[in-house]
């Protein structure tokens, strides 16, 4: 099939009549790929919580300093990113690129709002390569299987998970993605997730989402999300709020709690 056939396809999935999380999270970053149910529930959510856009910056920022850090002092050339949500600034390949031309990003989302940009917008560097694939977290063998197209599982991978935990409500399901992909990975790989947690803001938050959208939203704890680092090394800090990961001269925030919670621990 080519591109184009490719695009009009996913393009015929799109449904913007109902509320999605990537769309709704890149209204909040001030994109342009949403529509007016998007921009109502984004607005709605953030007068119960009104640091919400702090939230999607903050997790934009935080990608940035975890893949500059690991295609850089870590040594890594590989990048498996699930959940990729719309393009924006700074995307994962852009960053690795940055620091190592020749790293190599495969994208997922099973979105095709999200799939229709990766293809138009997610240009690899000449010497690197960045492929998409239409698939879901829930569903880990065919994330793997397609994958290997792409990246070298016998050599270091880094697994980001960006925002995409939240939707998967079940803990056993969520545990049992992670895990799975984790398992197919060498030693000396990483897992990167940012997760939203739990406050009474964030609750009522989730709340009004979950009311109005076709992606239930579930929030966890900060002990909860440390479970999916079992059998890990954390990087220091380990777990904390978005900004106190390495921040950086230009990072945003630092001063104030994020319910937005991130870390990377490496497979020993």
């Amino acid at each position: 099939m080519s591109e184009d056939a490719l695009i009009d396809q996913l393009a015929a999935r799109i449904n913007t009549s109902v509320p999605h999380s990537a769309r709704v999270w890149d209204y909040w970053l001030g994109g342009k790929d949403n529509f007016a149910p998007d921009r109502a529930v984004g607005d709605e959510i953030v007068k119960v919580m009104p640091d919400l856009p702090v939230n999607a910056r903050a997790e934009r920022e935080f990608i940035g300093r975890v893949v500059r850090h690991l295609a850089g002092e870590a040594g890594i050339d590989q990048f498996l990113d699930v959940g990729t949500g719309i393009p924006t600034a700074d995307n994962t390949h852009e960053v690795a690129q940055r620091v190592n031309p020749r790293a190599r990003i495969v994208y997922v989302d099973n979105d095709p709002i999200v799939l229709v940009h990766a293809h138009a917008l997610l240009r690899s560097t000449p010497e690197g390569v960045t492929d998409y694939l239409d698939a879901d977290l829930r569903d880990p063998a065919p994330i793997l299987r397609q994958a290997a197209r792409t990246l070298d599982f016998s050599r270091p991978i880094a697994l980001m998970l960006m925002g995409v935990l939240e939707f998967v409500p079940d803990a056993d399901q969520a545990h049992t993605a992670v895990s799975t992909l984790l398992e197919a990975l060498p030693p000396g790989s990483y897992l990167a997730i940012a997760h939203s947690v739990r406050s009474p803001s964030m609750d009522e938050a989730a709340a009004k989402w979950n009311a109005s959208s076709a992606s239930p939203l579930t929030l966890r704890t900060p002990k909860e999300l440390e479970e999916f680092f079992d059998g890990l090394e954390f990087l220091p800090p380990g777990l904390v709020s978005l900004p106190k990961w390495r921040p950086e001269p230009a990072t945003t925030f630092r001063n104030r709690e994020v319910y937005q919670y991130g870390g990377v621990g490496r497979k020993p």
